[in-house]
């Protein structure tokens, strides 16, 4: 039987979830099995509450009968389980190929633990193969994607259908080509200081622990950033 070494890797991390948790309910193909994973302890008898990254994986975690709450009732999440576009080995990270980036730093930026789930093709020497996306507030879009220019990529307009893809959040998002990013944190610093940009997929400092799912069925875990 062929391995999904998505589906292996979204329910190991799933394991990590402990009784009485606050839970990030990532969003992407990875998260999708783990929380799927969670839904089923949660049939079982698991006590947790989740926090959605996306209308995406809140759809799917009530469907699955997850119990859900949000920051008005908590102010840390436990832990945060999510996938990646692309990971380094310093654990920064590039998130926001589906468009939830805002979202998904929001919830790991409140987590006391992140586990990022990915397949071996998401594991780069340096990022900057996937275009970096950059959540923009509409109005004046052209303006900050002139500004972001000038920090060495060619911005393109995200679209659907024919039109500007709109997120959950009712804002834009710029694909930003920079090619091989060699320092991700003064990156993001420079990106996120930009007026109209809300937020960027630079993920730095917020991975805890990485879960490569294997072709052969195995799960790696790297649980250490390594430099650069």
């Amino acid at each position: 039987m062929k391995v999904n070494p998505k589906q292996i890797t979204g329910e190991y991390a799933a394991e990590f979830v402990e009784d009485g948790m606050v839970v990030g309910l990532g969003t992407g193909s990875t998260a999708y099995f783990a929380i799927r994973k969670i839904a089923e302890r949660v049939r079982n008898g698991l006590n947790i509450r989740g926090i959605p990254t996306s209308e995406q994986s809140r759809i799917q975690a009530e469907e699955e009968s997850i119990p859900l709450t949000d920051f008005s009732e908590v102010e840390d999440v436990d832990l945060t389980i999510d996938g990646a576009d692309e990971v380094d080995p310093a654990f920064n990270l590039v998130k926001g190929g589906g468009g939830a980036l805002l979202r998904e730093k929001i919830v790991a930026s409140a987590s006391k633990a992140a586990i990022i789930v990915v397949d071996e093709s998401k594991m780069k020497n340096r990022l900057g193969a996937f275009p970096l996306p950059i959540e923009v507030v509409p109005f004046g879009w052209q303006h900050t994607a002139g500004r972001l220019s000038r920090l060495g990529c060619e911005p393109k307009l995200r679209t659907e259908n024919g039109s500007a893809f709109i997120t959950d959040n009712g804002n834009y998002i710029l694909d930003c080509p920079f090619g091989q990013i060699d320092a991700p944190p003064v990156l993001e610093h420079e990106i996120v200081n930009i007026c109209g940009v809300v937020e960027c997929g630079l993920f730095t400092g917020l991975a805890s622990r990485i879960l490569i799912g294997k072709s052969d069925g195995n799960v790696q875990e790297l649980t250490e950033p390594q430099p650069l």
